[in-house]
Formats: C-alpha cells, sequence, structure tokens
C-alpha cells in the first residue's frame, strides 16, 4: 500500500520510457485504459475536496485548538493534508487543471469549519460526520465507475481512493464518538452541509 501511494501510475502507463512521474498524451486517447476525460475529472473533483477539507479542519482548529477535541481534530487535519498532497501530485503528473473553484472553497471551507465550531464540539462533529459521510459516498461512486471500466488497469488509482475513503469513514466514526448527534439540531445541521458537498462536487467535477 505504501509503495502504490507513493507511485504516480494510477491506471496509466509510463510514455517514453524514462524516469520520473509519467507523461500524458496531449489527446484524449486513453490511457492504460482510463480516458483523460475521466481521469481528470476523478483528479480535479478529489482534490478539491481533499482541499476543502482540510480547510474545514483548519476552521475547526482555529475555534478548538485549546479544547478536548483539539487533538483529535488535528490528527484528522493531518491526515487529510496527506490526502491532499497525494493529489497535488496526481494533478502535476497528469497534467490536470484544478476547479476555477478553489477560491471560493478556500473561504467556505474554513468558514464552514470555524462557524460549526463556534456552535460547540458537538457542531464540529456533526460537520466532520456530514462531511466524512459524503466524501466516503463519492469514493464509493468513483471505485464503481473505475471497477467498471477495468480494475486491474486502474488498481493503483482503486488502492489510493480505497484507502483514502477507508480513512475518512475513520473520520466520519470519530465524529459520532465524539457526540456529533448531541448537536443541536443535528438532523437539519447534517443535511444542510450534505447538501452542499453535493454541490459541490457537482460543480468542481465540471468547472
Amino acid at each position: 500500500m505504501e509503495a502504490a501511494l507513493r507511485g504516480l501510475r494510477p491506471g496509466c502507463r509510463r510514455l517514453g520510457g524514462g524516469s520520473g512521474a509519467p507523461r500524458l498524451r496531449s489527446t484524449g486517447a486513453a490511457l492504460g485504459g482510463l480516458s483523460k476525460q475521466l481521469l481528470d475529472r476523478i483528479v480535479r473533483v478529489d482534490h478539491a475536496g481533499e482541499f476543502g477539507a482540510t480547510r474545514i479542519y483548519a476552521g475547526q482548529m482555529a475555534v478548538l485548538r485549546r479544547t478536548a477535541v483539539g487533538p483529535l481534530i488535528q490528527h484528522m487535519w493531518n491526515q487529510e493534508k496527506e490526502h491532499l498532497k497525494k493529489f497535488n501530485e496526481l494533478m502535476i503528473a497528469y497534467r490536470v487543471r484544478p476547479t476555477v473553484l478553489l477560491p471560493f472553497w478556500n473561504i467556505a471551507g474554513f468558514a464552514l469549519g470555524a462557524g460549526t465550531a463556534l456552535l460547540g464540539k458537538e457542531s464540529a462533529m456533526a460537520c466532520t460526520v456530514a462531511v466524512e459521510e459524503s466524501i466516503s459516498h463519492h469514493y464509493n461512486n468513483q471505485i464503481r465507475k473505475l471497477m467498471e471500466e477495468d480494475p486491474e488497469k486502474c488498481k493503483e488509482l482503486l488502492l489510493i481512493i480505497k484507502q483514502f475513503r477507508d480513512e475518512e469513514l475513520e473520520h466520519h466514526d470519530m465524529g459520532l464518538d465524539h457526540n456529533a448527534e448531541l448537536a443541536p439540531a443535528y438532523s437539519l445541521l447534517k443535511i444542510a452541509i450534505q447538501v452542499g458537498c453535493r454541490a459541490a462536487i457537482f460543480l468542481s467535477e465540471r468547472i
């Protein structure tokens, strides 16, 4: 797993025989069975999602750093930073442009994290549950799509997404374990956040 995460070959062949990151064809031709268009959408939206997650945890830490849940939030934030680092590498390796909405997600993510944290530790954990549930569901959809494409040719990208999906689910469970469901209007808060997450995913894939 460690080797897969360090590698930069998610379902794509190296071109040209040299060392270093693989180079993409400039056309829309399939790369190891995975189309350039599909690869672009997956990497772009996942990069945006992990970027947004780091900003949410940054906002939570700005408010709750010195509380009992500070170390927990820091732990989850550190993992999200590693996810973002990997997708930054994939963006460069596969010449995928980021979503033009990154500046907006920068502000919106921090505001969501800080805003829910200001409502209390439970609301911050409710935010974590809502966001991580949405992200893990999104990753599951991508896994199914890649399995339909060609699981063997896409196996390294699948390994990355599966590991990140599992870590997002761990964050989800940590939020529940730390009283997320005790947040005021938990169900409404969760629904509102997840509607926003679905909109962010839809837009980031396309813009």
